[in-house]
């Protein structure tokens, strides 16, 4: 029998030989350190396809008024999710969610096209399903992949008030604000966080901790029951806040300007607690905790009335009238005129070739400085605020708080605008403008601007004798202000000027009195013109009953004369505080 002759060289025959063993041995090496090496690794991505680990919301805590009633709880809705690769591998998934919730298809493509961000991780479809939706997405269950649902404990508001700009709304965390946070660890993208009000100044305390629930899933993603030997973890809820609101006398507020535009605070000078906070017109408070519609939105942002807007922090008005104690702390103070020093007001008074009129057509007669305070005659300030520098009248604004902010703990506040010499300079020239600006000044309009909560802080300080805290909405430890230096002096004749706007027959302040016994009511009103409409209405004062006091300011926004329609509005505050030794606590 023939045989080719065998034409490998041994050389090259050992070598094939030896590089088979080395592929075996490298497969060996793999096989080993799949299995063995890396054996927790691959364990834990196995798991990770197996086990879903969904993360539990915590409640947040309760806002409470000062006497512990509750004003925004929780309650709990259920929020569907699907798994980006998952759900998206069959095409009628989100027509068998629509059969079974009513939901629309078109609406659960749009959100999930909006809150998609990874294959791998939940998308939010919908929210606030009901229980009658859940029960029928079970019965379909084995139609759907990659489908989950999770409760959410939802904030929920006391029915008696609404407080919208004081407590705020939460919102859903977007990437942008994520970056923004310093510890991202303890925030995920879609989460709830407090975007407003107390909701986002004391979101760490109100936030709580997530907790964590384990399910096995099978290969399409659908739950197939629970995880031997995996605990979950339970979300740790939110501490409560206990505010200084009062619930009776911010239900009142609120339905005393329920139907204008303008602001309300009712505060405690003695420990700067405020009791009542309204800003009107507001929104329902629940407007951003379900899916708002975009007709809704538009409808909002769109008013004309800006119900968005909170007066009470960020409205900038000119303060009218009731500006006219800081000008007459600053005659008295720098001894530019004595408290017997008489103008005479015939109505008007004529400034070079400038006539400026007073409320009064008729004029006042010989007026001294407690006499145009009571009856808040200008003429007398146009003559005395001749004698004042304007950079010194700045600062003594500033120590009654114009012109800086309160620090009250909210996110937003303006602190509005006390004009200065260098101020007036910038915006009209250093020829552009003369003495004659100090005019408007002195009874509180040119270009001094101020917010409802500054003024707030502004008349606790006239309750106290420079002598109050801070303002608040929830209780801590905090210092007094600087105590303002004046005489005694001066602060019995704003004393007597305030308490005179009250009860002179000529007083402008007369219908805030409920005349109630031993109640003492002090006060001011203003009427700030404004160029883009009816004067604004000013009222400021405080009641004083035995060991009993409270402060009330109150601006409506083309109201007309503050006598006439503020004043009446503190009367039913001071009445309802008063009256039959109303139950308050007093921090």
């Amino acid at each position: 029998m023939l045989r080719s002759p065998n034409s490998v060289p041994k050389t090259k025959f050992w070598l094939l030989i030896g590089i088979t063993f080395f592929l075996h041995i490298l497969l060996l090496y793999r096989f080993f350190q799949l299995q063995v090496l890396d054996y927790d690794l691959y364990k834990q991505r196995a798991n990770s396809n197996r086990i879903r680990a969904n993360s539990v919301p915590a409640p947040r805590g309760l806002i409470l008024d000062r006497n512990g009633k509750i004003i925004v709880d929780n309650y709990p809705t259920y929020v569907l999710f699907g798994i980006g690769d998952e759900i998206v591998s069959k095409s009628q998934n989100f027509s068998v969610i629509s059969k079974a919730t009513g939901i629309d298809t078109s609406y659960l493509s749009i959100n999930y096209k909006n809150n998609f961000r990874s294959r791998f991780l939940p998308t939010k479809l919908a929210k606030d399903l009901t229980i009658s939706q859940l029960s029928r997405l079970e019965e379909y269950k084995n139609d759907l992949t990659g489908i989950i649902y999770k409760q959410y404990p939802e904030r929920i508001f006391n029915p008696k008030i609404r407080a919208s700009h004081v407590l705020g709304y939460l919102k859903e965390l977007d990437q942008e604000f994520l970056s923004t946070k310093t510890n991202k660890t303890d925030y995920q993208f879609g989460d709830l966080i407090g975007w407003s009000g107390l909701e986002r100044n004391y979101e760490s305390i109100l936030r709580g901790r997530k907790g964590v629930s384990y399910f096995q899933v099978d290969a399409f993603g659908r739950e197939a029951g629970k995880i031997e030997g995996q605990k979950n973890i339970l979300p740790s809820p939110g501490t409560d806040i206990k505010t200084t609101l009062d619930l009776e006398l911010q239900e009142l507020l609120e339905k005393e300007l329920k139907d204008v535009k303008g602001a309300g605070i009712v505060s405690n000078p003695r420990t700067g607690g405020l009791l009542a906070y309204v800003s009107s017109p507001d929104y329902p408070p629940d407007l951003f905790t379900g899916l708002i519609s975009t007709k809704d939105w538009e409808t909002v942002i769109t008013d004309i009335d800006k119900p968005l807007l909170d007066r009470v922090t960020n409205g900038l008005y000119p303060p009218g009238s009731i500006y006219k104690m800081i000008v007459a702390a600053e005659l008295l103070e720098r001894k530019l005129v004595s408290e017997s020093w008489e103008v005479f007001c015939p109505g008007y008074y004529e400034f070079y070739d400038r006539t400026f009129k007073c409320w009064n057509e008729n004029g006042h007669g010989d007026v001294n400085l407690e006499k145009a305070i009571v009856e808040s005659c200008d003429v007398y300030f146009y003559q005395a605020i001749q004698k004042v520098d304007i950079d010194n009248l700045s600062e003594r604004s500033k120590m009654f708080h114009h012109g800086k902010k309160t620090n009250i703990d909210l996110p937003s506040e303006m602190k509005g605008r006390v004009p200065t010499y260098n101020y007036m300079n910038k915006k009209y020239g250093k020829w552009g403008w003369s003495k004659g600006a100090l005019l408007n000044i002195s009874i509180g309009q040119g270009e001094l601007l101020v917010t409802p909560l500054q003024v707030a802080l502004y008349t606790n300080i006239l309750a106290t004798r420079g002598e109050t805290f801070p303002l608040h909405l929830v209780n801590k430890k905090i210092n007094k202000i600087n105590k303002i230096h004046i005489r005694n002096s001066t602060w019995k004749l704003l004393e007597k000027a305030m308490r005179g706007v009250i009860i002179s027959a000529k007083g402008t302040g007369r219908r805030a009195d409920p005349k109630i016994k031993d109640l003492n009511i002090f006060g001011k009103t203003g009427t700030a013109e404004n160029p883009h409409g009816e004067p604004h209405a000013w009222f400021i004062g405080y009641g004083l009953k035995n060991d009993k006091i409270i402060s009330i300011v109150l601006m409506l926004e083309n109201g007309g004369h503050g006598g006439e329609v503020a004043a009446p509005i503190a009367r039913s505050i001071f009445k309802k505080y008063f009256e039959n030794d109303y139950k308050i606590a007093i921090k």
